[in-house]
């Protein structure tokens, strides 16, 4: 059995890099829990993230699933490192229409320079909302 909590300093590296990542501010991500490989990130549904008939706006949504799958990786990487974005894909399952959005995304592999994340995206009742697959290159 191996063990996936993070040492103490591991996540307060991770929580001070989100303290410096201002799009996630702007949309009001909080950062939840962490342990290795994976992630859990919250968003409190606003009107102005919303489009017409009430919904959750797809970028929105989009957004927290790649913001999820960022910290996610963060948990496995040297300090040396960082990471980009290459593929998002993206299935709404159900329309979000309120309250506190969750994201809990999990590494699923990480190569030597490429990482696969799933994301997936609950509604306020634990309902799946969105399912999202993500790649994203490891830099230097």
């Amino acid at each position: 059995m191996t063990d996936d909590r993070l040492t103490p300093a591991q996540e307060q590296r991770i929580r001070e890099a989100f303290k410096a990542v201002p799009f996630a501010h702007f949309l009001g991500i909080t950062l939840g829990s962490l342990t290795r490989g994976e992630a859990t990130l919250h968003l409190d549904l606003r009107d102005e993230m919303r489009r017409n008939n009430g919904i959750a706006h797809g970028g929105v949504v989009a957004s927290l699933a790649d913001t999820a799958a960022a910290f996610a990786i963060m948990t496995t990487l040297e300090t040396e490192h960082t990471t980009t974005t290459i593929d998002l894909t993206i299935h709404y399952l159900r329309p979000l229409l309120k309250g506190q959005v969750t994201a809990h995304a999990r590494v699923l592999r990480a190569g030597r320079r490429i990482i696969v994340i799933s994301v997936d995206i609950f509604d306020e009742a634990k309902t799946i909302v969105a399912a999202a697959l993500t790649s994203f290159i490891k830099l230097p």
